[in-house]
């Protein structure tokens, strides 16, 4: 009985402990605000993905929204 109060215990502070660390602290920010950690940080690649889209769906812009021209989401 003892043993599956203590593992219960164990497992409810190693749930509660995983959601202590939220967010990124300033101290990482200029870590992760960094040119090469940018998705698009690469302008060649930028270029080909916009062209291959412009290319499929025979429009400019709107990259950020989900569907197609096609009418299928």
């Amino acid at each position: 009985m003892i043993w599956k109060l203590a593992r219960g215990l164990a497992i409810c502070t190693l749930l509660v402990s995983g959601c202590s660390s939220l967010g990124v602290t300033p101290w990482e920010r200029d870590i992760l605000s960094r040119e090469d950690m940018l998705m698009d940080s690469d302008a060649l690649d930028l270029a080909f993905d916009e062209h291959i889209y412009f290319s499929k769906e025979a429009s400019s812009g709107g990259q950020g929204f989900a569907g197609g021209g096609c009418g299928c989401n």
